[in-house]
C-alpha cells in the first residue's frame, strides 16, 4: 500500500499540471471564440438591421425604393396601419410608382431605399481681416 502511494506521489510531482483543472483552457477557448464571433457578425448585422427598420419608418413620398422581388419605384402613397397610434409598422402599405404601373406593397417587404439622404453641409468659415 505505501509503495502505491509513493508512487502517486512521485508521479504527481514529475507532472506540473496535477491537481489543475484541464478544462478551464477548454472553456476559455470557447468564450474567446463566442466573443470574436459576437463581435465579427452578429453585432454588425443587428446595427444593419436597425440602420433598415429605422429608414423604412422614415419613408416619404418621393422616395425612391426596391422591393424584396426587385420592383424598382417611387413612393407615391403611404397607408398607415397602426390604428391604435403606434405610427409606422411593417404592415403599413405603401403605393409604389413604377415606370406606368401603381403596385401596393407592405413596408416590411422594402429591401433598400435607394434616396441618398441629404446631410447638411458645415457653413464656411470666413476669415476676418
Amino acid at each position: 500500500m505505501i509503495s502505491t502511494f509513493a508512487f502517486a506521489l512521485l508521479a504527481a510531482a514529475q507532472n506540473p499540471l496535477a491537481g489543475r483543472s484541464t478544462l478551464l483552457p477548454f472553456v476559455f477557448q470557447v468564450v474567446a471564440i463566442f466573443a470574436i464571433f459576437y463581435f465579427v457578425m452578429i453585432r454588425p448585422q443587428q446595427k444593419q438591421r436597425k440602420q433598415h427598420e429605422d429608414r423604412l419608418k422614415n419613408l416619404k413620398r418621393n422616395d425612391e425604393v426596391v422591393t424584396a422581388g426587385g420592383i424598382v419605384g417611387r413612393v407615391v402613397h403611404i397607408t398607415e396601419g397602426g390604428k391604435d397610434g403606434k405610427g409606422a409598422t411593417m404592415d403599413d402599405r405603401i403605393t409604389i410608382k413604377s415606370d406606368e404601373s401603381r403596385l401596393i406593397v407592405e413596408r416590411g417587404r422594402i429591401a433598400r431605399v435607394i434616396t441618398p439622404v441629404v446631410e447638411s453641409a458645415p457653413a464656411p468659415v470666413t476669415a476676418s481681416k
